[in-house]
């Protein structure tokens, strides 16, 4: 997949950035080689292969450190809220942003 000058202009316009002529020709020669890699790596047949869990996994044996799901601190909602403008049932209130 290759995208052309229009895409990398359309792209430019929803991210709001304003690219020269050079700017915008160096951005698709780099868009472009990326997708380049990215095809590349999907050529390559994976099938049978179990995925790492860690990217260490693959040279050495790797135990994972997980703590237990505990709560470790006290519940200090209500003293966090106080100086909170609005609040409701526990939640902050926030004005309205997106009509």
């Amino acid at each position: 997949m290759a995208l052309t000058p229009q895409d990398i202009a359309r792209i430019a316009n929803l991210a709001r950035l304003e690219l020269t002529p050079s700017e915008s020709e160096r951005m698709l020669t780099q868009l472009n080689g990326f997708f380049g890699i990215v095809e590349k790596m999907r050529a390559v047949d994976t099938s049978g292969l179990t995925p790492l869990a860690h990217p260490v996994a693959a040279i050495q044996d790797v135990t994972l450190r997980l703590r237990e799901d505990v709560a470790s601190e006290p519940n200090q909602r209500e003293a966090n809220q106080q100086s909170a403008p609005a609040v409701e049932r526990g939640l902050f209130l926030v004005p309205k942003v997106i009509e």
